[in-house]
């Protein structure tokens, strides 16, 4: 199950990335952190980029409400979306 934090319109949570997969796309839950394959290497922050880009599009919020807050250099990721729904991150994380 996806564990999120969801405090003055603004969700908070942990994503599992998986960099230099073939194409961009969240792949269920990992441990509680949504898991996403970018198609990115993890390389001058090229998969943080490409994790921003993807979520701001999923979740329908700019490209600015999207702050990755922890593990800039990890494969956890800690991530905060200002404006975006519960519903849209649990429909995320369970493949929709």
């Amino acid at each position: 199950m996806l564990e999120f934090k969801e405090r003055d319109g603004t969700l908070t949570f942990a994503v599992r990335v998986a960099p230099r997969a073939s194409q961009t796309a969240a792949g269920g839950v990992h441990d509680g952190a949504l898991k996403v394959r970018v198609a990115a290497p993890p390389v001058e922050g090229a998969a943080n980029a490409e994790l921003a880009r993807f979520l701001a599009k999923s979740l329908d919020v700019p490209a600015r409400a999207v702050e990755i807050v922890g593990g800039h250099a990890s494969k956890t990721k800690l991530v905060r979306v200002a404006g975006a729904r519960p519903a849209d991150l649990l429909r995320l994380a369970a493949g929709g």
